[in-house]
């Protein structure tokens, strides 16, 4: 792939404002400022990819090499996750705020109304990304929906999913087919995508339409809504969340008693 076509952040774009936490970079910006950076990337017939990380795609990314070339290659990576944001107070700059992908949607897509950016939406089930798309429509009256499609299908079929949004012109592009899942398909595709700005959002569309609840606002602040999904679906979440928030932890806490004992070293008592 050449340069201007690829997902992967080209040297030059590297941003100086970045917080590092384990193994990941995240920008420092706002939601607001995300919405801005897209926007006028799409505005001005750039391209580039956004990604949402939060503790679990953190911890994925560590066992999964491509994973973690394609976020850390991201044009923009923003911290889906309150944990990470406490995190960050470990190191200076710290991360503004959480920038949640399911927010990121609405954001944009008010935006996209009214800046008349063509949008479309690829993932979830069929009747799950039509009744997400009459949602965001009737949320945001004259949202330009170039089109929309489920995420069940296979490898021969990915090229002529990708064709049919370059196809329609559409300036934004939402993936709601899981990690990583939606990340190796933009990554394979991006050369036939044509939309400027594409965002992988997990299940987002299922929230969106209702299919699953999303957490009270004061569980999200509080950093519990990893709990309050993991009480609607226990059987398919309970492993990954044991296993992910364990590891993010203890890696957290000895980052914490590295950085502790580095200072000691440098500052030495008087």
């Amino acid at each position: 792939m050449s340069s201007d076509a690829s997902p992967l952040r080209p040297p030059e774009a590297t941003r100086s404002s970045q917080v590092q936490i384990l193994n990941g970079r995240f920008d420092r910006l706002s939601a607001e400022e995300t919405v801005q950076e897209v926007i006028g990337a799409v505005q001005a017939g750039e391209r580039g990819v956004l990604s949402t990380v939060n503790v679990s795609i953190l911890m994925m990314m560590r066992q999964n090499p491509r994973l973690q070339r394609f976020i850390d290659a991201s044009r923009w990576t923003v911290a889906d996750g309150q944990p990470l944001v406490w995190a960050s107070h470990l190191r200076q700059p710290r991360l503004p705020e959480r920038v949640a992908g399911i927010d990121l949607i609405d954001q944009l897509c008010a935006r996209a109304a009214q800046d008349g950016i063509g949008v479309y939406f690829l993932g979830a089930e069929s009747g799950t990304v039509h009744a997400a798309v009459a949602v965001l429509r009737s949320r945001h009256r004259g949202l330009d929906v170039r089109g929309y499609a489920d995420g069940y299908f296979g490898p021969e079929q990915a090229e002529a999913r990708a064709r049919a949004v370059a196809d329609s012109g559409a300036g934004l592009l939402f993936v709601a087919m899981g990690v990583p899942r939606q990340e190796h398909f933009i990554e394979e595709q991006w050369e036939n995508l044509g939309a400027r700005v594409v965002i992988g959002v997990g299940g987002s569309f299922d929230v969106i339409a209702g299919r699953r609840k999303r957490a009270p606002v004061f569980v999200q602040r509080a950093g519990l809504e990893w709990a309050y999904r993991l009480a609607q679906e226990p059987r398919r979440l309970f492993r990954r969340y044991l296993v992910t928030n364990s590891q993010f932890l203890g890696l957290i806490s000895w980052s914490a008693i590295a950085q502790v004992a580095l200072v000691r070293r440098v500052i030495p008592r008087p």
